[in-house]
């Protein structure tokens, strides 16, 4: 619980919700209560049936857990909402809310659902998330690594005295971009390194961009970026696009 209390506060300071700030973008997202499941939706601009769509599954932080089915909406939701965004990535955005850490049985729903949406392209499920957003990314991918085609865990490592969950075998061959800022004093930095240099040494794919000087706070930069970003790559195996979205886009589940 005190997890979750950390988080949620700081979850709440740097990613206002999209509600608290009347954005109009927000309506984009349709609601509805899947098996139980608060969820909102946006669809791909311009949808067309006979296409097939990727998806985005958004993970929202520890502020916007709960059952109104509004506070999930983060910085990177509204960013993925822009016209222009759309426009040149037409996907699904699912953002669900949790009442809790991610869990096995809400990953279940959220398959059921996205099984359920129609024209989409199951070789391209992409999962992100910020802060409780980022540990249930992590959570997700070991889970059903062979389910998703790309992740972005952002300050996803866990809080401090927090035992590690994550098994970098598990995830060896899932493109991961990883992103942490390096002065991050509640999901502390060091062991998203951890990860990332067990996962260069076993060959793994994965990107880790640190935000340098930065703390908890950086959810925002995952998709526009910013100058204060460091990337490094795990080795060849790594999609050296700079640009998020178009790398996030490009990756597609191996046969």
């Amino acid at each position: 619980m005190k997890y979750l209390a950390i988080l949620a506060a700081l979850d709440l300071l740097f990613c206002v919700s999209a509600f608290s700030q009347g954005g109009q973008w927000a309506e984009l997202y349709e609601p509805q209560v899947f098996e139980g499941m608060p969820v909102r939706v946006m669809k791909p601009l311009g949808f067309d049936e006979s296409k097939q769509y990727p998806v985005i599954l958004s993970l929202h932080g520890a502020g916007g857990k709960g059952t109104d089915n509004k506070k999930q909406l983060k910085d990177w939701n509204k960013q993925l909402a822009d016209k222009s965004v759309r426009e040149k990535f037409p996907c699904y955005v699912v953002a669900p809310q949790a009442p809790s850490l991610w869990n096995a049985e809400e990953l279940k729903t959220i398959q059921k659902l996205i099984a359920e949406l129609p024209a989409v392209d199951m070789d391209r499920i992409y999962v992100m998330g910020h802060s409780m957003g980022g540990h249930g990314t992590y959570i997700y991918i070991q889970l059903e690594p062979d389910y998703f085609a790309a992740a972005a865990p952002s300050a996803g490592s866990g809080l401090k005295k927090s035992e590690d969950f994550i098994e970098p075998s598990k995830i060896l061959n899932l493109p991961i971009w990883a992103f942490h800022g390096d002065k991050d004093g509640v999901c502390p930095y060091e062991k998203q390194r951890v990860v990332f240099d067990e996962l260069q040494k076993l060959g793994g794919n994965i990107k880790l961009t640190t935000w340098q000087g930065d703390n908890h706070g950086v959810s925002g930069k995952m998709i526009p970026g910013a100058e204060n970003g460091k990337t490094e790559f795990s080795g060849d195996r790594c999609d050296p696009e700079s640009d998020f979205l178009t790398w996030l886009f490009n990756q597609r589940k191996a046969p």
